[in-house]
């Protein structure tokens, strides 16, 4: 992929350009980046609409956590457009058991306390037990999340809550395909990665060692070398 070529990385859940920071610094020898903001969006295909108004009309989509949930969006809306395809620490089925009072308790916790006290509680289990004390990490991690509003954060939730299962658009994929995921992600865990690959014809699995749900900033490095060999493969 030469430069003149575009990649667009999808940022997650309450999240920003900052979750992709390593990644766009050294991936844009080999692609034009472009990272896409999805605060302000209610639907997820508001947010994949948005995304591919920026983009060209061929492209590279890398999507992290809810950026893969857009990702998929984009394929469903305009498969011909996207030339390879990333899926980091996400999923494709439809809203789970309980997660809807999971999330609501979240909200509510936003709307009494702010978002400060989401980030308390949000961040320890989207990261490797080992890094939760890693103050350079987490506080990162906690700036994005006090960066999104309480109106914007009940609308990421709210596109969350209403998406579609995926699973056939991972049946019809054809492009190069990767899929990623931290090895201690309890969020979005190895075991669904695996049965992602299974129903994707042209696909990767990549397991980041030591690594939770945040894999793009716990494990930058790992992360753009796996993505470097997807791009160039």
């Amino acid at each position: 992929m030469s430069a003149a070529q575009t990649l667009l990385l999808l940022p997650g859940l309450m999240c920003d350009a900052t979750v992709w920071a390593h990644q766009r610094e050294h991936l844009s020898a080999h692609a034009g980046i472009i990272i896409p903001n999805f605060r302000g969006f209610d639907s997820l295909a508001a947010m994949a609409r948005h995304a591919l108004d920026l983009a060209p009309q061929s492209c590279a989509v890398a999507g992290h956590s809810m950026g893969g949930r857009v990702a998929l969006e984009m394929f469903r809306l305009a498969p011909q457009r996207l030339t390879r395809l990333a899926l980091l620490d996400t999923g494709v089925h439809a809203q789970s058991p309980g997660e809807a009072e999971v999330r609501q308790g979240y909200l509510d916790l936003a709307l009494r306390e702010g978002m400060s006290a989401v980030a308390d509680k949000w961040i320890p289990p989207m990261v490797h037990p080992g890094r939760v004390a890693d103050v350079e990490l987490t506080a990162a991690i906690r700036d994005m999340v006090e960066r999104t509003t309480v109106a914007e954060f009940q609308g990421q939730i709210r596109a969350l809550l209403q998406r579609p299962d995926a699973s056939a658009c991972l049946q019809a994929l054809q492009c190069p395909t990767l899929l990623l995921v931290g090895r201690q992600d309890s969020w979005s865990p190895p075991q669904r990665h695996e049965e992602m690959l299974r129903l994707i014809a042209n696909a990767k699995l990549v397991m980041i060692e030591d690594c939770g749900h945040m894999a793009p900033m716990e494990q930058p490095e790992a992360v753009t070398q796996a993505l470097k060999e997807w791009l160039l493969c």
